[in-house]
């Protein structure tokens, strides 16, 4: 019987993969490269790589009227791609602060109004590894209804023209079960904050 798995073959060898150079492409709110890359097979490919630094991202939720603040805002790659004329996400953009908590209170005060104190580490990911070098850091944080200080919006320079949800996570729920949350940041923080607090869902 030939078995499932094969072995790697003992004289197949492993190199230090090496990014022996790069030249920029476009450097704007983002920087594209191309680089000349060895992989660990020793093949010298070149590889593109999209850089704009580090990225926060949030689910606010209320524990006690079971809901979660979450926004929705136009998104030009998803409208040329499939004419989605807006996105419900979690509240989320660049980290220029060096604390990525301090970040992402920013992010949720300019986004949401919300004013955040107690913050739920999930995970630092990378959110695009095949392409960008973006590391984006995941939190739920509790919040209620006192804590909404702020209009929310987004900042009026950068137009994003946010409109704020909030939402009962019980409806999130039967959202993402239908396989209607299609914005990949929320969907893991809110799969995260299910399994954390199962009863908030109930």
């Amino acid at each position: 019987m030939t078995p499932r798995f094969r072995p790697e073959a003992p004289n197949r060898r492993r190199h230090a993969p090496e990014i022996r150079g790069t030249r920029t492409v476009h450097d704007g709110w983002a920087t594209f490269l191309v680089a000349e890359v060895t992989t660990p097979e020793g093949a010298a490919v070149t590889r593109e790589i999209e850089d704009h630094g580090e990225a926060v991202c949030v689910l606010p939720y209320d524990p006690e009227r079971k809901v979660a603040l979450l926004i929705r805002q136009f998104r030009a790659p998803p409208f040329f791609t499939a004419g989605v004329t807006d996105l419900l996400e979690v509240p989320a953009g660049l980290l220029d602060e060096a604390d990525p908590a301090e970040g992402v209170r920013r992010e949720a005060f300019e986004e949401t109004g919300l004013r955040l104190s107690h913050l739920e580490p999930v995970s630092t990911v990378w959110s695009v590894p095949g392409i960008s070098t973006e590391r984006m850091h995941l939190y739920l944080a509790p919040y209620a209804e006192s804590d909404r200080e702020g209009p929310g919006g987004g900042l009026a320079e950068e137009h994003e023209a946010i409109t704020v949800v909030e939402m009962p996570l019980s409806t999130l729920a039967a959202m993402s079960e239908a396989g209607e949350i299609v914005d990949m940041k929320t969907l893991v923080l809110l799969l995260s904050l299910r399994l954390r607090r199962p009863e908030l869902f109930a």
